[in-house]
């Protein structure tokens, strides 16, 4: 497939990992790209906005569109064990696929210690659950793992690892082959160094389908209910166009 082909597809699909980070808990709670075990608390209703810019145009020299994204998630169970988020999101600038803009995700997980101390946290999900057969149905079934770790009493930062799958027919490498299951990971520390309203991530996401990227981004507290994040993707398929994303969450 041509550069020109897979950066609209990429455009088409790209919003659709909802990220979010530094415990923000947005449309699906995410760290930047990826999911995250982070669950939205009980009865905390989280409005995000998002933005995606590609750095550069495609290989036909023709802009890519800025795609945006208006999400709002809520916990949905008042336990301390276990937590439960729903989430719907609406997208706009996806071409064709705008006459379709709603998408839906689930996600139930466990915090870090809940299950006896040392206990990692835990989560399993659905993201991207589209409206349109084999058009916006992207589907993305994941389950995650994540530990915090010190050494010395100076925190190291939380370590997440898991696996993802979707969609067949919609998750394609550079070749139109599908390429639909991948590795989950990610770093993450609140750097309180320098303020503990500053948080950084790196994160990873398999595949050459567009989900399949390297993520950088940090995150600062406005206020104790009110968030930024600013992402650099740097896709696994050097075909697609590399995107900043920009982003604004408020809980109430």
């Amino acid at each position: 497939m041509e550069r020109s082909g897979v950066s609209a597809l990429a455009t088409l699909v790209i919003l659709s990992c909802s990220m979010c980070g530094a415990n923000a808990n947005a449309t699906a709670s995410t760290h930047i790209w990826a999911p995250s075990t982070d669950v939205q608390a009980y009865n905390v209703w989280h409005i995000t906005t998002d933005m995606y810019l590609a750095v550069e145009n495609d290989a036909a020299g023709d802009r890519v569109p800025t795609i945006t994204n208006v999400g709002l998630t809520v916990g949905v169970l008042p336990l301390k064990r276990i937590n439960m988020e729903i989430g719907l999101d609406h997208k706009s600038g996806l071409g064709t696929l705008d006459g379709y803009p709603m998408y839906g995700n689930v996600k139930i997980g466990v915090p870090e210690n809940a299950l006896g101390n040392g206990s990692p946290a835990a989560a399993v999900g659905v993201f991207d659950v589209g409206t349109k057969r084999d058009m916006t149905d992207c589907n993305v079934i994941y389950g995650k793992i994540a530990r915090t770790f010190s050494a010395n009493g100076v925190s190291l930062g939380r370590f997440s690892v898991g696996y993802f799958t979707g969609n067949e027919k919609l998750l394609l490498d550079r070749n139109g082959d599908k390429d639909n299951s991948g590795l989950l990971a990610a770093w993450e520390r609140t750097m309180t160094e320098i303020s503990d309203k500053l948080w950084l991530c790196v994160e990873y996401m398999g595949t050459e389908s567009v989900y399949g990227s390297l993520n950088i981004g940090a995150s600062l507290k406005l206020a104790n209910n009110v968030s930024m994040l600013g992402g650099y993707e740097i896709f696994n398929n050097d075909d697609l166009v590399d995107t900043v994303t920009l982003q604004v969450d408020i809980d109430m």
